[in-house]
């Protein structure tokens, strides 16, 4: 397994990667890496996870506006047939790496409270993230967006 930064390359494995979990629509993902991929001075990180030598997984993380030190997981998945092979705590890990590298403090990782989002929610506190906030019905009547917290520091 490698981590490394995501490459205009990887575009359209990480779109099957989408299209497979049902993250989001994959059509919006070139739109999503294009300033990265495009710009050096970029501030948001795209992440890839390699397994066997192609692109099974990625991280997309920005900083919060007006906040000091505070980053948001935006994005997070990992190809079904992968899922539970270490892929995505190797992807967290690399990007608070990262961060801590940087001097970041705090990293944030928004999600759904329904019960397709329970994995994913295990995922978080598995990999020492704690449940901070819960915005009921936020994303929809019935789906309560919840807030997971890490510190970096």
């Amino acid at each position: 397994m490698k981590i490394r930064a995501t490459q205009h390359s990887d575009i359209a494995p990480l779109q099957v990667v989408l299209n497979d979990t049902g993250l989001f629509p994959s059509e919006m993902l070139p739109d999503m890496v294009q300033g990265f991929l495009s710009h050096d001075e970029s501030v948001d990180i795209w992440l890839t996870c390699e397994a066997a030598g192609r692109p099974v997984g990625f991280c997309y993380a920005v900083p919060e506006p007006l906040a000091d030190g505070t980053w948001n997981m935006l994005a997070i998945a990992v190809l079904p047939t992968e899922q539970g092979g270490g892929c995505g705590a190797a992807i967290t890990k690399r990007l608070e790496a990262t961060l801590r590298e940087r001097g970041q403090r705090i990293l944030i990782a928004d999600t759904s409270g329904t019960d397709a989002f329970a994995q994913t929610r295990a995922f978080h506190c598995n990999n020492g993230y704690t449940e901070a906030a819960r915005i009921r019905d936020f994303w929809a009547a019935g789906d309560d967006k919840i807030v997971f917290w890490k510190s970096l520091v």
